[in-house]
């Protein structure tokens, strides 16, 4: 009982818990020494002092999909939080829900702008403890629409987070992608497996090729510079948030079911793909960033439920009660002629789970129920 009603103390962010991550720098003993209840609790569970410090913590692309829920996670943690976003794929409404909330007045700073503005991102890295690099071109249709500006945001985008770290000596977790496996069919796909891509004239591969430049950037400053610096590969991450307006494929299909048009399915719909809890993603994020033997390493983070993008389509029409029926387009109708899909995208999550102990917590049933409920809630339906 003591532990339960200590831990919600620690959640709501009870000063008597405060402490800021510098002060933890003067050591275990100067750090418990801030407070009576924590020595309380560090001795009914000794090994909560290291998650429970207050961090000063910055997030690249901190108003996008995945960013603007992370950072609420950290807001809750009690840590004080820092965002940068161009908004070219973000949106400040999916921070304005937290924004204004009076436990995180104070904590939470938000600057419109590129991570390209180097006065700008030198003070926001000097003055963080720790990095999530979350900015980048996201998107298959903004991709293939803006192929150059893609490839710079994620490679000059992620050198420059990457220098103004290593000056500054602070640890970093970098977003890649699965996209960076390219063509394989085999699953699940494991963090040491082969490349396999296109002919560079497919655009769609440049993405990938992108992300795949930024892991071998940033592994560079951990073996040259000795950067703490993490890579995780995500694997469709969705929730409430995300828009269906760059191809993502669960929103789409919950708006296109709620309205009652057809679900467009791209090409014969057999290609399989899994799905993760926005929440589930965040936790391993945080979970990568606080364990001291991950960095130098690169990890999946992704679902376990494989499907067919047709039989999606088919649980969305159910969920959604809707009577909308599944519209089948060929590929070289519904993109441009630079598109080549993966046909199979299945995550091995067993270093992951090894490292921090991380499994997907929610299930492919209940991400639909709640993106449907996100959706319907935009719409006002």
């Amino acid at each position: 009982m003591m532990i339960l009603i200590l831990e919600k103390m620690i959640e709501e962010g009870n000063p008597a818990f405060s402490c800021s991550w510098e002060s933890a720098r003067l050591g275990k003993a100067g750090f418990l020494a801030h407070s009576r209840l924590f020595v309380l609790y560090t001795v009914l569970k000794p090994n909560f002092w290291l998650r429970s410090i207050h961090m000063k913590v910055l997030i690249t692309g901190g108003a996008g999909f995945i960013g603007s829920h992370l950072a609420e996670a950290c807001l809750k943690r009690g840590d004080e939080v820092y965002i940068i976003d161009d908004l070219s794929t973000g949106s400040e409404n999916n921070i304005n829900s937290f924004r204004e909330d009076e436990r995180f007045r104070g904590r939470f700073f938000v600057t419109i702008g590129s991570i390209f503005d180097h006065e700008t991102m030198l003070e926001l890295t000097g003055i963080s403890d720790v990095v999530f690099h979350m900015a980048a071109a996201v998107g298959v249709r903004y991709i293939l629409k803006n192929p150059l500006e893609s490839i710079r945001i994620n490679i000059q985008g992620t050198e420059k987070v990457l220098e103004l770290c290593a000056k500054f000596k602070k640890k970093v977790l970098i977003a890649s992608s699965s996209e960076v496996y390219g063509k394989h069919l085999h699953a699940p796909l494991v963090e040491t497996d082969n490349i396999i891509y296109g002919p560079s004239d497919k655009f769609r591969w440049s993405y990938a090729a992108s992300k795949l430049m930024d892991e071998f950037t940033a592994l560079a400053y951990f073996r040259t510079k000795g950067l703490k610096v993490i890579v995780a590969r995500l694997f469709n991450t969705v929730g409430p948030r995300q828009t269906g307006a760059y191809g993502m494929v669960i929103p789409r299909f919950a708006e296109q079911a709620l309205t009652h048009e057809p679900l467009t399915v791209y090409g014969d719909g057999n290609q399989t793909r899994t799905f993760t809890y926005v929440k589930d993603v965040v936790k391993a994020l945080i979970a990568l960033m606080e364990n001291e033997e991950t960095p130098g390493e690169v990890f999946n983070i992704g679902g376990t439920e494989e499907i067919t993008i047709l039989e999606l389509a088919q649980k969305i029409i159910r969920a959604s009660g809707s009577a909308s029926a599944i519209e089948r387009i060929p590929y070289s109708e519904a993109f441009e002629k630079d598109f080549e899909d993966m046909q199979r995208r299945v995550p091995g999550i067993e270093k992951i789970k090894t490292a921090v102990g991380f499994e997907p917590e929610t299930d492919l049933d209940t991400i639909l129920e709640r993106v449907i409920a996100d959706v319907k809630k935009k719409k006002g339906l």
